[in-house]
């Protein structure tokens, strides 16, 4: 039995964007996956520097603010990787 996965967009802003490489890709995740394990996924495929900027950003999860990384991800759901952005 082929086990039931999970589509998401992470989409990468500004340093996230430049660490990752992508402006946007498409993650497979088992279902039921978390946003942690949307975050570990994209660690382990992007490597230390994506990982570092990862720890100083704040994520929109279908465009509302992540304050529970263990929130389940839904099949086409959207993350948003915002890092902290200087400006006034």
């Amino acid at each position: 039995m082929t086990p039931v996965t999970t589509t998401v967009a992470v989409r990468y802003f500004a340093a996230a964007r430049a660490a990752a490489g992508v402006e946007i890709e498409k993650v497979q995740l088992t279902a039921g996956a978390t946003v942690e394990d949307l975050l570990d996924a994209v660690r382990a495929a992007h490597g230390a520097e994506l990982s570092r900027v990862l720890d100083r950003c704040s994520f929109l999860l279908n465009e509302m603010a992540v304050r529970d990384r263990t929130v389940s991800v839904t099949e086409d759901a959207t993350l948003d990787v915002l890092p902290p952005f200087a400006g006034g």
